[in-house]
């Protein structure tokens, strides 16, 4: 791991204390060694003011980091293929959680991070559970990727584990059901609110999760805190699971890890 210094680590236990990055108070240990696991991030580094951004690290590595540890195989894609930027603002000693440390001195996730999958190339049904990353570039790409919207429909028809935080939930916005109605629409659904958005200042994104999510049908939940960022929310439905912002990345990548023993227990039984 890439440690950070200790005024750094002190600042970071405050934060968490606030509640950045929780941990999680149900963690579990899985061996999932077999299964396979994607994880998809956003292409885009730039705002439209010129402000980078790309990937919230930890949004992308404490799942990664979870799967993998579970022992799966872990595969990354994004909607292009090739680069997937990291929010230089999330890799900051304070900010960053363990994972991100872990991230900056793993050479094999970096390689991964540089040359990533291109999602169209793929097929799903390689895959046992799909993750999908969230930060600010996936405002510019994951709902208007119609490469991306084919595979969740192909996932979710193929009964895979669903999973996304923050703007990650975006990726399912064009995704359709086995009935080719939004696959979303009537589904219990977090993902960044309109609250946070503003509180930000970033609102010139194309995409706003909440309201996004909300146009096509989806059961909107959050939880809300003087401060947005510092909330944290998570909600399972089927085999949908998604979060609200990067707090939620352990619970969720938990849920998801919960449902792929029970389809196997299921499978195992019938």
């Amino acid at each position: 791991m890439k440690q950070p210094t200790p005024p750094a680590r002190l600042l970071r236990k405050a934060l968490q204390r606030a509640g950045m990055h929780p941990d999680d108070p149900d963690a579990t240990t899985f061996d999932l060694t077999g299964k396979r696991a994607l994880v998809v991030a956003t292409n885009v580094g730039v705002l439209d003011i010129g402000k980078p951004t790309g990937v919230f690290a930890s949004e992308m590595t404490v799942a990664y980091y979870a799967f993998l540890d579970a022992g799966m195989a872990v595969d990354v894609a994004s909607p292009l293929g090739g680069v997937i930027p990291v929010d230089p603002q999330s890799i900051k000693s304070v900010i960053r959680c363990a994972d991100d440390d872990r991230f900056l001195a793993d050479d094999e996730l970096k390689a991964k991070v540089t040359d990533s999958l291109a999602i169209g190339d793929l097929d799903i049904s390689d895959y046992d559970v799909v993750f999908l990353a969230g930060g600010w570039g996936a405002a510019f790409d994951f709902g208007f990727s119609e490469p991306l919207a084919d595979k969740m429909t192909d996932a979710n028809a193929k009964g895979l584990v669903i999973g996304g935080v923050c703007h990650g939930p975006l990726g399912l916005l064009n995704a359709k059901d086995v009935d080719g109605k939004p696959l979303v629409a009537g589904r219990k659904i977090s993902a960044v609110t309109d609250k946070q958005v503003k509180e930000l200042g970033i609102q010139s994104t194309p995409h706003h999760p909440e309201r996004e999510l909300r146009g096509v049908g989806a059961e909107f939940e959050s939880e809300t805190r003087r401060r947005d960022p510092l909330a944290n929310h998570w909600v399972v439905d089927g085999n949908l699971v998604t979060g609200q912002n990067q707090n939620a990345g352990p619970m969720v990548a938990r849920e998801m890890m919960q449902l792929l023993v029970a389809q196997s227990e299921n499978v195992s039984t019938s």
